[in-house]
């Protein structure tokens, strides 16, 4: 009598045990990756057996279905508030297609005990930008608060920054004019985005102010990106829009306008 096979399924996590041929005792196991093993056995012949199999499989995958598709080793992880479906925070297009994000009040977040809640921001993305889950492991720290992408045309993260990290004179009602005129903030906190000094690659600057807020704007390459910054409450507002070449020469008018579009509420 011939040994049974063990075929092992990484994307779903199903444990089979293949049958020999003729009659004998067949076994099927199935495990979730955070649940018991759950193992059936009988005694059926051939093709009647092969479709109970089956049936009792498709069965207990559905049911580890959520748990599977939320295990973070399958890219799926529901970090920060992502869950399946419409992103918590983000509008329906707009006429021309544009969709809005505000942070929620309720979203996780925070820079150790004593910290203020974070002041909602916002900014317009085009539809077919969706939010990308912040993993601990981020190289930008817990200071990342958000990422969104298009693997079209590009992508963006928030960094939001205790400002006493940088200055133990600014208050808790911080101006990004205390912090520091264009000049010395890209200087200071360019480097925290592209992850490396500025020096020669700040193509332009500028200043905008939008309900007594002042935003500073700025371009660099290379790296292309845009970077939007400014100040509220205690903190410090980063917002980073970012392409590779090909996009960057395609998409830059829309990614300009991302940047652009970013606000503290």
């Amino acid at each position: 009598m011939s040994s049974p096979t063990l075929l092992f399924s990484p994307s779903s996590s199903l444990l089979i045990t293949k049958p020999s041929s003729g009659l004998t005792k067949r076994r099927a196991a199935v495990r979730c990756s955070n649940e018991p093993a759950l193992s059936v056995s009988h005694e059926e012949e051939g093709s009647e057996m092969v479709g109970r199999r089956r049936a009792l499989v498709s069965a207990t995958a559905a049911a580890c279905g959520a748990s599977v598709l939320g295990f973070a080793g399958h890219g799926m992880a529901a970090t920060q508030g992502l869950l399946a479906g419409r992103i918590p925070g983000l509008s329906d297009p707009d006429e021309n297609g544009w969709r809005t994000y505000r942070r929620p009040d309720d979203k996780s977040g925070g820079h150790g005990v004593g910290w203020s809640p974070i002041i909602p921001y916002s900014f317009k993305v085009p539809d077919g930008w969706d939010e990308v889950p912040v993993s601990i492991a981020d190289l930008g720290g817990t200071e990342i608060d958000l990422r969104f992408a298009n693997p079209k045309e590009g992508r963006l993260f928030v960094v939001v920054a205790p400002v006493r990290r940088f200055s133990d004179i600014i208050d808790d009602d911080a101006t990004i004019e205390k912090i520091g005129n264009p000049e010395k903030v890209i200087t200071a906190f360019g480097p925290e985005v592209i992850g490396e000094n500025v020096e020669g690659k700040v193509l332009s600057s500028a200043t905008s102010e939008h309900s007594g807020r002042t935003y500073y704007q700025f371009e660099l390459e290379p790296p292309h990106v845009f970077i939007t910054a400014t100040a509220a409450g205690n903190r410090l507002y980063l917002f980073s829009v970012t392409a590779n070449g090909l996009q960057w020469k395609r998409h830059y008018k829309d990614l300009k306008q991302i940047a652009e579009s970013f606000r503290v509420v």
